[in-house]
């Protein structure tokens, strides 16, 4: 794939999250804070579930990969955003489409590991069953579909972006170099990359929905037949986690699903924080509320420090 020569421009200036000065420092704390905590906690968490034999189960599988996409996507776009708020944020045309082909990658992969994820209902209703239908050979099919996904969309969304021409502008009103913003700059005809976008967005994004939904209400329905109000809430807290799926998905279709994206872009930006900054952070928070991840982290330390 290769840059088209009638592209005359040759960098991006990056707007960021706000324009106002005074705002800066106190974003750039908040974010540096933010991407901090996700790096430490989805490393240590995928290092904690690598290193203990306990966690070697199709739940923790799915969480690894997920702390895995999360850490680097998280690593894709967040640099530049904190470079914003302190100077003037300049990607180069190169740097900004691997960007963007990087950030479709995580973000699609991340949506089809949350839908496998959802698998959670195997577990409450057929706990005997869920190692023996959730086989190795079965998750590592999963995640591999799910990355091949990923590829396939990211490659769609970016080549189409390649085949664009930019001239008139170079100012990408957003802190990432995101599909919607960059087809605003375009000054030669963007129908056929709408319609790439919107057909892969919306399918991802429906089929998802759909999957996870059904998902629920199977769990739901399982979960009121349990007599106890202890097994009530056990089973619960099994699927706890996926409560900010519907968030993470909520916030993707406000974002990227709207009749029409022309025009100012401060909601679509406030909206995407929320999927690119706080979700890479539920992993790490789901696990401190678990009991397998509190007693494998015991037993590491115990282990390491004595």
């Amino acid at each position: 794939m290769t840059l088209r020569k009638s592209s005359s421009v040759t960098e991006f200036i990056l707007v960021g999250l706000s324009e106002q000065s005074e705002l800066q420092l106190p974003l750039f704390l908040l974010f540096l804070g933010i991407y901090v905590f996700t790096l430490v906690g989805n490393l240590g968490l995928i290092t904690l579930i690598g290193l203990n034999s306990s966690l070697h189960t199709p739940e923790y599988f799915f969480l690894f990969n997920l702390s895995f996409i999360n850490l680097c996507y998280s690593c894709v776009f967040t640099p530049k955003m904190l470079n914003d708020f302190v100077s003037e944020n300049i990607i180069s045309y190169v740097g900004c489409t691997t960007q963007l082909f990087f950030f479709c990658f995580f973000v699609n992969s991340e949506c089809c590991v949350l839908v496998s994820m959802a698998g959670c209902y195997v577990a409450i209703c057929n706990p005997l069953l869920y190692t023996v239908t959730m086989s190795p050979h079965v998750c590592s099919l999963m995640m591999f579909g799910s990355y091949v996904i990923g590829f396939s969309g990211a490659m769609a969304h970016t080549g189409s972006i390649l085949k664009l021409t930019f001239r008139d502008s170079n100012i990408i009103d957003h802190y990432l170099c995101e599909v919607l913003p960059l087809l605003q700059l375009s000054c030669t005809s963007i129908h056929i990359n709408e319609l790439v976008f919107f057909i892969i967005v919306g399918v991802v994004i429906t089929i998802s929905l759909i999957s996870i939904f059904i998902s629920y209400a199977l769990i739901l329905s399982s979960i009121l037949r349990i007599p106890s109000t202890e097994g009530r809430s056990k089973a619960f807290s099994t699927c706890g986690f996926h409560v900010a799926v519907t968030l993470f998905f909520g916030s993707e279709a406000f974002t990227y699903l709207k009749p029409s994206f022309p025009g100012p872009m401060d909601q679509s930006k406030f909206a995407s924080v929320f999927y690119t900054s706080v979700v890479p952070m539920y992993p790490l928070i789901y696990s401190v509320r678990n009991k397998d991840v509190k007693v494998a982290l015991r037993k590491t330390l115990k282990t390491v420090l004595f």
